[in-house]
């Protein structure tokens, strides 16, 4: 199925109980405990503070995929494209892919490996210890549910389901990177044998894919090599082995919009696997798509008097969650010439007296509650005031 055409009937199968960037995992594990009786739910083990870990799976197929996502507990976007996948697959209108599927494929789905990072909206565990690097340490109990996870299922293909910053650009243009893959490195020496090249024909089937919806937004992760990540861990293991990142969406900070990129991406790797179509894909093709940069602030206010100079100062949002509720906080980022980066947002000050928190003397670092130009207000969002 095209992607337009998708994306069309989208609305049809979105879990649309599930939605923000900060999740219940109550309502996630409700939503488990109640997905139709051919999804096999299994409690894989417990997490530091005692949260259960559990995984879904369905199919009979030979082709076996595992699938893990919130091993950075501060990494939503993939757990809800997740669902939507699920949805998907049992809708009763998509009988073609849900019987394909499950005839052909096997598929494993950790949904939240890390549940406490989930509740306390942290990228490490309740150890402080961040997941993905301790696959060869195995010093954590969810890194050790998720090794006999892959160890017991012996899948033939893993996805490893991540978010990134909003900082990344597709490449050195104005264009953020709103999906990345990668196919990790298998030793220091990045070289490609036939298990890393099978990952890279899967990540150009699905970079061609999305180029129809959303084109030159689709980034490639550095491949730097560390033996402690798991996805290198698993590629070294002779399992092909993909990263995906969920990164940014023009005005898209809820990640709801990128969601939908990513079960793109899920279906369209899935849909490969099912039909073999990626063998026909050059791998040369892989290199092509522009490596990640980090060009992007989420706001850049330009050409503004600060202490008697013309300069520029770049925004960054702050994720933070407090009593339970989760927002953005800006903070000033850089300050000087920034003609060498973007805003997801900008603001020509137009030489105007810029004053943050009332004060002329701005330092990197600080938390912004408001922003003047010539005594006006203006919001800290870039909107209206």
């Amino acid at each position: 199925m095209e992607a337009k055409h998708l994306l069309e009937k989208y609305s049809e199968f979105k879990e649309v109980s599930i939605t923000g960037r900060y999740l219940s995992y109550s309502s996630i594990v409700n939503y488990i405990e109640n997905l139709p009786s051919y999804f096999i739910i299994q409690t894989e083990g417990k997490s530091v503070l005692g949260e259960k870990i559990y995984s879904i799976e369905f199919g009979n197929g030979p082709k076996k995929i595992l699938m893990w996502s919130q091993m950075h507990g501060n990494e939503s976007t993939t757990t809800k494209a997740v669902l939507d996948l699920l949805n998907f697959i049992a809708i009763d209108e998509n009988d073609d892919f849900k019987n394909r599927t499950l005839e052909d494929c096997t598929i494993k789905i950790i949904l939240v490996l890390n549940p406490d990072g989930l509740k306390n909206y942290t990228r490490v565990n309740a150890n402080e210890v961040d997941l993905n690097r301790d696959a060869t340490n195995q010093s954590q109990p969810e890194s050790k549910i998720l090794r006999k996870v892959f160890q017991e299922f012996k899948p033939h293909y893993c996805l490893n389901l991540h978010d990134q910053r909003t900082i990344f650009s597709a490449g050195s243009v104005n264009k953020p990177a709103t999906v990345s893959f990668l196919a990790p490195a298998y030793n220091e020496a990045r070289e490609v044998n036939t298990v890393r090249e099978k990952a890279m024909q899967l990540i150009v089937g699905m970079s061609n894919y999305l180029q129809a919806v959303i084109p030159n937004q689709v980034g490639r992760y550095d491949d730097g090599f560390n033996i402690n990540c798991v996805g290198d861990y698993f590629q070294a293991q002779n399992v092909p082995t993909i990263l995906f990142e969920a990164g940014h969406y023009y005005e898209d900070y809820e990640r709801e919009v990128t969601r939908k990129y990513i079960f793109l991406s899920l279906f369209s790797v899935v849909s490969q696997i099912i039909s073999a179509t990626y063998k026909d894909l050059d791998r040369k093709e892989y290199e092509k798509i522009p490596e990640n940069d980090k060009l992007f602030n989420d706001i850049i206010i330009r050409n503004a008097e600060i202490e008697g100079e013309i300069k520029d100062v770049a925004i960054q949002y702050k994720e933070v969650l407090e009593e339970g509720k989760f927002y953005l906080m800006p903070i000033i980022e850089a300050i000087g010439d920034l003609n060498n980066r973007f805003g997801h947002k900008e603001l020509n000050a137009e030489n105007k007296v810029l004053r943050i928190n009332s004060v002329k003397n701005l330092e990197i670092g600080i938390k912004i509650e408001k922003i003047t130009l010539n005594n006006e207000i203006i919001s800290i969002f870039l909107t209206n005031s």
